[in-house]
C-alpha cells in the first residue's frame, strides 16, 4: 500500500513538473488568451503566486517556475523516503 502511495506522489510530482515547464515555453509563443493556455495558467499560477511574492523578479528573469521544480523535488523525494 505505501509503494501505491509513493508512486502515486512521484507521479504527481512529475505532473507538476511537466505542467510548469509547459506553462514556460507557451508563455514565449502562445497567447495569454488561448484556452490551452489559460487551463494551464489556472493550474500553475496558485502554486507560483506564493514564490513570487518571495523572490523577485531578476531583471527579466522570472525564477519563480525554477523554485518551484526544485520544490516540487524536494518535497516528493522526502515524502518517498518517509514513506518507503
Amino acid at each position: 500500500m505505501l509503494v501505491i502511495i509513493a508512486k502515486l506522489i512521484s507521479v504527481l510530482a512529475n505532473a507538476i513538473v511537466v505542467l510548469v515547464i509547459v506553462q514556460v515555453a507557451l508563455s514565449y509563443f502562445m497567447s495569454p488568451f488561448h484556452p490551452v493556455r489559460r487551463t494551464i495558467d489556472r493550474i500553475v499560477e496558485p502554486m507560483l503566486a506564493p514564490i513570487r511574492k518571495v523572490v523577485p523578479l531578476m531583471g527579466m528573469f522570472d525564477f519563480s517556475p525554477l523554485i518551484l521544480i526544485i520544490l516540487v523535488q524536494v518535497l516528493a523525494t522526502v515524502l518517498i523516503n518517509l514513506l518507503v
